[in-house]
């Protein structure tokens, strides 16, 4: 319900460090996995079948997806598309300054990659293709320790909404209201309502990985690979290589949006999304 995006700092520290928890819980608990509840590990590590899914679900942190007919490629759904909270972000700055902006995002970018290196690593290589949309589901439900991630988990959750609500919220409030000051009944209006909608999409499905499948095919490629290199194709004066570049990947985030939507909905017609209530 906040009005400032800076007094979000202290949940997104929370959520951060519950991240940091639950993927030491995964590097150090997967090893200690009975047997029987490993899978092999079928075809290349880095790429296999499932490559346009993988690179479609670029998007809103991190879990694990087995594709079906053994595909054994794993969707890293990595926190790299963040490019709607840039503008907040950059604001929020006590001195924003490019050089400043430039620092914290190639920061935080790396920080993310080295997280998501590390969770699919030790998540794939224990269960190899028994990984599940929710890699936290692998582990037995009397492990003490994964108990606390899941918590984690959860928490991470609860953190995480508000800041993707109040970048949606901002977006409404000047589209559907661009020349009207505050009002306090829109705000708690908008806020409820997303809030209400995203828990009804989570009381609705189990499996994760179509969730961030379809995400990640919509949202997450236009915001990776189109718009970012439509803005600057938009507002350069210059004609280069850099704008060739950016034509280039205009067209494989165009490629990999329509094939990904193509098997995502393929997916959920013949039956192979995952169960349609949770266990």
């Amino acid at each position: 319900m906040v009005a400032n995006d800076d007094q979000l700092a202290k949940a997104s520290t929370l959520a951060l460090a519950s991240m940091l928890i639950i993927i030491v819980t995964v590097i150090t608990q997967g090893p200690r996995v009975p047997a029987d509840m490993r899978g092999p590990i079928k075809g290349s590590i880095l790429i296999n079948d499932g490559v346009f899914q993988a690179i479609g679900v670029i998007s809103f942190g991190m879990s694990f997806v087995q594709l079906p007919r053994a595909w054994s490629i794993l969707i890293v759904i990595a926190a790299f598309v963040c490019h709607h909270n840039s503008l907040l972000i950059y604001g929020s700055l006590k001195k924003p300054t490019m050089d400043r902006f430039a620092k914290v995002t190639h920061m935080s970018t790396s920080i993310s990659m080295v997280a998501c290196l590390a969770m699919a690593l030790a998540g794939y290589l224990n269960f190899g293709s028994l990984t599940q949309g929710n890699v936290l589901n692998n582990f037995p439900t009397d492990n003490v320790l994964v108990n606390i991630a899941r918590f984690c988990f959860g928490l991470n959750m609860l953190t995480t909404l508000p800041l993707e609500a109040f970048v949606c919220r901002e977006v409404m409030t000047l589209y559907y209201f661009p020349h009207e000051p505050w009002n306090p009944n829109r705000h708690l209006i908008f806020s409820t309502s997303l809030v209400v909608a995203a828990m009804m999409v989570s009381l609705m499905t189990c499996d994760l990985g179509i969730v961030f499948e379809l995400v990640g095919a919509t949202s997450a490629c236009a915001l990776a690979y189109i718009l970012p290199p439509l803005c600057y194709v938009k507002l350069s004066k210059q004609r280069s290589w850099q704008t060739a570049a950016a034509w280039v990947c205009i067209t494989f985030g165009c490629i990999v949006m329509g094939i990904s939507v193509i098997l995502a909905t393929t997916k959920i017609l013949r039956g192979e999304a995952g169960s349609h209530a949770c266990s």
